[in-house]
């Protein structure tokens, strides 16, 4: 099964970019930080695309992890997969303003993630389009993403190719069950996480 990096159209009105279902492209001048179809696969031939990777949780009233939001999504195969918030950073976006802003296209802009000044990632993945390189695998290009786990306080309601976003227990998540259903390795990264944050069992 051909998997790869989440790279979801963005919102119509975010700078003129289109949305689905919008014919043509938006003019250069219009967001000289996005690539054209042809420039992006152009520049996926030979360049290393940066990305930021949100696993969302939720915490009790002492700050301890309770709940770990995954995706669900269907491919364009029609194959149901489970995935994380994920998209690329554009050229001249902060990493923080990135992570803000695939956080609230995926899960909507009721979420209320509680981003950090400085977020640090709990750990750098690399995908490559040769599976066996690393544990990640993206069958489009190179990418290296930098992986968060970031706390959500309000209502999660998926958007762009999500369909919903389940909530597991800490325990489930990290299980075989969720990892297989994980697209490009990234029950690896769920587990990742899980002994950053103490939980891994």
């Amino acid at each position: 099964m051909a998997v790869r990096t989440p790279d979801p159209d963005p919102e119509p009105d975010d700078d003129g970019i289109p949305g689905f279902g919008d014919p043509q492209p938006p003019a250069p001048s219009a967001n000289p930080g996005w690539l054209t179809d042809v420039e992006l696969e152009e520049a996926r031939r030979r360049l290393p695309m940066l990305y930021v990777e949100a696993i969302p949780v939720r915490t009790d009233g002492s700050g301890v992890v309770t709940e770990i939001g995954i995706l669900l999504r269907s491919t364009p195969l029609g194959e149901m997969t489970r995935t994380i918030v994920s998209g690329r950073v554009r050229f001249g976006e902060t990493i923080r303003d990135a992570l803000f802003r695939h956080v609230e296209n995926d899960l909507g802009p009721m979420a209320f993630p509680l981003l950090p000044p400085q977020p640090l990632p709990f750990t750098v993945a690399e995908y490559f389009p040769i599976p066996g390189v690393s544990a990640y695998h993206d069958d489009r290009q190179h990418a290296v993403s930098l992986a968060f786990v970031v706390p959500v306080t309000g209502t999660c309601e998926p958007r762009q190719d999500a369909l919903e976003v389940t909530w597991f227990s800490p325990e489930a998540a990290g299980s075989d069950a969720v990892a297989a259903e994980m697209e490009g390795g990234r029950g690896t990264l769920i587990r990742q996480a899980l002994a950053n944050l103490g939980l891994l069992r």
